[in-house]
Formats: structure tokens, C-alpha cells, sequence
């Protein structure tokens, strides 16, 4: 008896001794991944943080000290029309993405290898083209005597030129076809990890082509779906050099409200209070989605 109780002590210390190694070891591994990953914080701390720190603190200050003028001077109808265009050609730009890039995205990954390759190739290919240059040839493609125009008018559609360029219009169609790579890759990506089984259980139960593919392949691409609207709604917010060309300086975003502020009236402070504000308003959208997103997924598991 005595015996037997010596080797259930001694099971328990050494299994206390284990867990006690385990611990340390854990220990020792988290401080060797903060140790490697230390450069790089720093890099993001100098490169992000300070001068996100900076702005906000040119953003409430002013020579005479701390002040609320400059969010106050945003209040200005100026100021509230170019916020409103920014989120309205970024919802729009959002959308028409969304409707091109999803049956994109899903041809792409029902298509054999060497046909899906052939597709996403050209998905890329502007990329290797710089920005401006496919922007100015949106310009020569969209103005009043450019190709799309003249064609319509000999194939005898219209009878006068229409308005492509210099407005909304022409705006969003320039940034669609550059933000229109970040709605299909995630979208790919995660199609390619949807297995044909889901679809054909889906049918042998009695599920029509179209409610199978609304109740079980939509909800199943929903991670890629949701990680391409973030990307294109948040980029397109910042855009500066397709609304300022395209739009020939009738469709103002707060990017070029920047700018202006900056180089011709030389305000940083208000500058600094729209980036702010921006940043800000975009945080909180990416938010917002990440709630649903997780409401969403809650809801599945139940």
C-alpha cells in the first residue's frame, strides 16, 4: 500500500515537472517569435503609427493651441458634398465590380487549369501597365471624339457624342477596370476551395441548378466576396488619379480635397482633420463588416 501510494506521488510530481517544462518551453518559444517579429514592429510603428500619431495631432492644433476649427470647418457644405461624392463613387465602383467580377471569378474556377490560367492572365494584365498611362487611355477611349463614340455613331446608335469623360460617368468607369482584379483573385480563391460535391448533394435532394447555387454556393464564397468588397470599398476611397483626370475636375473626392488643401491654401490642419475623419469613417466600415461577418458566421453554426 505504502508502495503504491510512493509511485502515485512520484507520477504526480514528475507529471507537475512536464507541465512545468511544457510551460517554460511555451515561454521560451513566445519570447523567441517576439524577439524575430521585433524589426518588423518597429518598421510599422515608425512607417504607420507615427505618422498616423502626427496627424492626428496637426489635426487639433493650431497657432494659437489646441483647437476643434479644423473638423469644425468640415462641417462646410464643400466639404460635405466632396465626402458625399467620395462614398457614392466608392459604393458604386463596390457594385459594378461586384456584378462583373463574381460570374468572372466563378467561370474562372470551373474552367480546366491551362483555360483558368489563360483567364486570370488577363484578369492581371493590367497590372503591368502603369496607372496613369491606362488612365489616360480611358480618356482617349471615353472623350467626345474618342473611339466608343465614334464607333456608336457609325454603327448609327447615337446621333450626337455622349458625355463619358469629365463626369461621374467616366470616373467610375476608369476605376471599375482598375479595381475590378481585387473583386475576382480573392473570389477565385476561395471558389477553388468549394468542392462540386456540395452542388450534386444539393441537386440529388431536390435543389433546382439556381436555388443550389444561391443557398449553398453563394453562402460557401462568402469569405472571398466580403474580402473583395473591403479591398475595392476602401481603396477607392483614396483614389486620387483616375477621379482627377477623368473627371476633369468636376468630380472632387476628399483625396484631391487634400491635396488642395495642402498645396494651394497650404492648411495641413484641415488636411490632417479629412484624413482623420476618413480614416476613422473607413475603420469603422471595416468593423461594422467583420460584425456582420461574424454574426453571419454564428448564425451558420447554429
Amino acid at each position: 500500500m505504502t508502495l503504491a501510494l510512493d509511485q502515485i506521488a512520484t507520477g504526480g510530481t514528475a507529471s507537475g515537472a512536464n507541465e512545468e517544462a511544457l510551460r517554460r518551453q511555451a515561454h521560451g518559444e513566445r519570447r523567441s517569435m517576439l524577439a524575430l517579429t521585433l524589426p518588423a514592429l518597429l518598421l510599422v510603428g515608425f512607417v504607420v503609427l507615427i505618422p498616423i500619431g502626427w496627424l492626428f495631432w496637426l489635426s487639433f492644433v493650431d497657432k494659437s493651441g489646441f483647437t476643434l476649427i479644423h473638423y469644425q470647418r468640415l462641417l462646410h457644405p464643400t466639404y460635405l458634398l466632396t465626402l458625399r461624392t467620395t462614398f457614392e463613387l466608392a459604393f458604386t465602383v463596390t457594385v459594378v465590380c461586384l456584378l462583373l467580377g463574381y460570374p468572372l471569378a466563378y467561370l474562372a474556377s470551373q474552367l480546366p487549369r491551362r483555360w483558368a490560367s489563360l483567364v486570370l492572365l488577363c484578369v492581371l494584365f493590367p497590372f503591368w501597365t502603369s496607372l496613369l498611362v491606362r488612365t489616360y487611355a480611358w480618356l482617349v477611349l471615353l472623350q467626345r471624339r474618342g473611339l466608343v463614340n465614334t464607333w456608336l455613331q457609325k454603327l448609327g446608335i447615337i446621333e450626337e457624342p455622349l458625355r463619358l469623360v469629365h463626369n461621374f460617368t467616366g470616373t467610375a468607369i476608369g476605376m471599375t477596370h482598375i479595381m475590378l482584379p481585387f473583386m475576382v483573385l480573392p473570389l477565385y480563391a476561395t471558389m477553388k476551395t468549394i468542392s462540386d460535391d456540395y452542388m450534386r448533394a444539393a441537386a440529388n435532394l431536390g435543389a433546382s441548378p439556381i436555388r443550389a447555387f444561391w443557398q449553398i454556393y453563394v453562402p460557401l464564397s462568402f469569405p472571398g466576396l466580403a474580402a473583395g468588397l473591403i479591398v475595392v470599398f476602401v481603396l477607392s476611397l483614396g483614389f486620387y488619379v483616375t477621379p482627377a483626370l477623368l473627371g476633369g475636375g468636376r468630380v472632387m473626392m476628399w483625396a484631391m480635397q487634400i491635396e488642395r488643401s495642402t498645396t494651394v491654401y497650404a492648411d495641413w490642419g484641415a488636411a490632417s482633420a479629412m484624413g482623420v475623419v476618413l480614416l476613422v469613417i473607413t475603420l469603422g466600415i471595416l468593423w461594422l463588416v467583420s460584425r456582420l461577418t461574424g454574426s453571419a458566421k454564428l448564425g451558420e453554426a447554429r
